[in-house]
């Protein structure tokens, strides 16, 4: 049997499928500043727009892998895909015509469809990791999630520079509007595209050998400290993906346009950072000569080099200099991504859309924190010191990996 098999046009899709999908995600982060503008919300309560988001998507990981380990990742993106579109459109609405009424705010609308979308866009990680175990063999696993996640990076690098230029020039709403084109693209695409036929009993088994013991998986300490460690990364991550570009804009003085320009830096980093995580990842796994702390090291370096750029970005005086610095945080913050879900696949075997589940809805669920704590914790204590308290959160988050083995 081929042992370096794997599908890329169909890793390719998946990519492209969870960058549309991130790009409908973080299009309400660019507009931010205009949001807050018309409808007069606080940093407080934009945060709870992020957050509302985040909510939906964290409370139905668990549901959408399940749904993805019975139906198979092609049927659940495929409507996925047009969920995104619908709700991304009707998100324009709001404040328009009969959208507008003294009962409904704008707040209060944000926050339902900002839900809503987060349901819909909860199936796109855990499908695409089922996906990647399913069609691909363990040897090239982790470069596979790492193309899949790098999806993380584009659709953030892609959002601001084309949400920013488009609402300069024609408004927030058109730029919400023209954000759903890839969505569109995405879910023509899968009404073409077939799954591959392998044998995924057989790859299964090179995964977890032992498969009848796959529930037990999911509750062993391993997968636990491997979930907590992802939920504290997520915390981390999420401020990034919610703040970063009004981080600038309000608190570093950048320009609307040079702001959105300076935070896709951070991003088009982790287009780079996510797949070589993945890569580096594999190469250790075969050739690292302590081969029972290859799935450590990057995880480990990535999480705690971090932590020590958020601290010094947040320290320094200059905005250039903060604005770098938590860009290369960011880029090392996420390297770790595609080394958390081959680690979930080798521990959980044939269970990893449900093991994706669960340990992405705990990622999520520290993202519902972060985004409204963090406001909170810099109306208090500054922004220099709420991200400080994030800085340690990384390196608690890199030391857990000290306990997490995947031959047990």
């Amino acid at each position: 049997m081929n042992t370096t098999r794997m599908p890329w046009r169909i890793v390719s899709i998946l990519s492209a499928t969870a960058t549309a999908g991130y790009i409908c995600r973080v299009n309400v982060s660019t507009a931010g500043p205009l949001l807050m503008k018309e409808f007069s919300l606080s940093e407080v309560e934009m945060g709870r727009v992020f957050s509302a988001f985040i909510l939906g998507y964290a409370l139905f990981q668990v549901p959408a892998g399940a749904l993805a380990d019975k139906w198979g990742p092609r049927k659940v993106l495929m409507l996925a895909a047009w969920l995104w579109v619908i709700i991304t459109v009707v998100q324009a609405t709001v404040g328009l015509g009969i959208f507008q009424t003294s009962i409904i705010t704008a707040l209060t609308a944000f926050m339902v469809y900002r839900f809503m979308l987060g349901i819909a866009a909860s199936p796109a990680y855990p499908a695409a990791g089922k996906g990647v175990a399913s069609w691909g063999q363990p040897p090239l696993q982790g470069r596979a999630n790492g193309v899949v996640l790098a999806s993380i990076g584009l659709g953030a690098a892609l959002t601001p520079p084309l949400v920013s230029n488009v609402m300069v020039n024609w408004g927030w709403r058109i730029a919400i509007v023209i954000s759903a084109i890839p969505a569109l693209i995405v879910a023509l695409l899968w009404r073409k595209i077939h799954a591959p036929q392998t044998s995924v009993k057989t790859i299964q088994k090179d995964v977890a050998p032992d498969t009848s013991r796959g529930s037990e998986k999911l509750r062993s300490k391993n997968f636990i400290l491997l979930s907590i460690s992802y939920a504290l990364e997520g915390y981390v991550a999420y401020i990034f993906v919610t703040w970063f570009y009004i981080y600038l804009v309000r608190q570093r003085h950048f320009e609307l346009l040079s702001g959105a320009w300076m935070s896709s830096l951070a991003w088009i980093l982790t287009i780079i950072s996510i797949p070589l995580g993945g890569f580096v990842a594999d190469k250790l796994a075969v050739n690292f000569s302590i081969r029972k702390w290859s799935h450590r090291v990057v995880p480990m370096i990535g999480l705690s080099l971090s932590g020590i750029l958020i601290a010094a970005g947040a320290h320094t005086q200059s905005a250039i200099v903060a604005a770098v610095s938590l860009s290369f945080a960011t880029a090392l913050i996420l390297c770790v991504e595609a080394p958390f879900w081959t680690t979930m696949m080798k521990i959980v075997g044939k269970n990893s859309g449900t093991g994706g589940g669960i340990m992405n809805m705990g990622t999520n669920a520290a993202g519902v924190i972060s985004p409204v704590l963090t406001p909170l914790l810099a109306s208090y204590v500054g922004w220099e010191n709420a991200l400080h308290i994030a800085a340690i959160i990384a390196v608690v988050a890199a030391i857990l990996w000290l306990r997490i083995d995947v031959d047990k």
